[in-house]
């Protein structure tokens, strides 16, 4: 199933305020509206050094007939997007589709697996920039986002002590992709 960046069909999400700035980014890029998950928590309680999380509020237009673009910096163990994504498919968003520059999974990838086969997620895309277990490259519901070519870039310009900035901004590779 193709991802639909039309600006009536999709909305890219912040799982959390912390990568708000992030979920900004990409919706502006793309031409779509953008929502955010904001963590009601407990406060009056601390579980294994943290207040637990009570709630998942969503704060954005309607998701309903809609591809959702879940966008952050990492997954560690994935409980968060797992809620949020359930919520979604709750609220009768379309697809829901994750991006992150890193998977960890350090609960394993069992969850993920599930959430797939129930279709709360249709896609994780990650980047290549840590260590990606085979059985993750092998998964139907994982895509590799290539890095290397980027990095190599990165590497070069610093060895002959140009700027970086012009690497650093997708904004244009990202708009060609879309034919923009």
């Amino acid at each position: 199933e193709q991802i639909c960046f039309d600006k009536d069909e999709m909305i890219v999400i912040s799982p959390d305020t912390g990568a708000m700035d992030r979920a900004i980014y990409y919706a502006s890029v793309l031409g779509v509206d953008v929502g955010l998950f904001y963590k009601r928590r407990d406060y009056k309680k601390i579980v294994d050094g943290r207040n637990p999380i009570i709630q998942h509020e969503y704060m954005g237009s309607e998701v309903a007939g809609k591809d959702i673009l879940i966008v952050d910096d990492m997954i560690a163990s994935g409980g968060s997007v797992f809620d949020i994504a359930k919520e979604l498919k709750e609220k009768n968003a379309r697809n829901v589709y994750v991006a992150v520059s890193f998977t960890f999974f350090t609960n394993g990838i069992e969850k993920m697996n599930h959430y797939y086969e129930k279709g709360y997620i249709n896609k994780l895309f990650s980047t290549n920039l840590t260590y990606v277990p085979q059985k993750f490259k092998e998964a139907e519901w994982f895509e590799e986002v290539d890095m290397s070519k980027l990095i190599s870039l990165l590497i070069d310009t610093v060895n002959y002590d140009d700027s970086v900035s012009p690497l650093l901004d997708a904004t244009k590779k990202i708009k060609k992709i879309l034919g923009k």
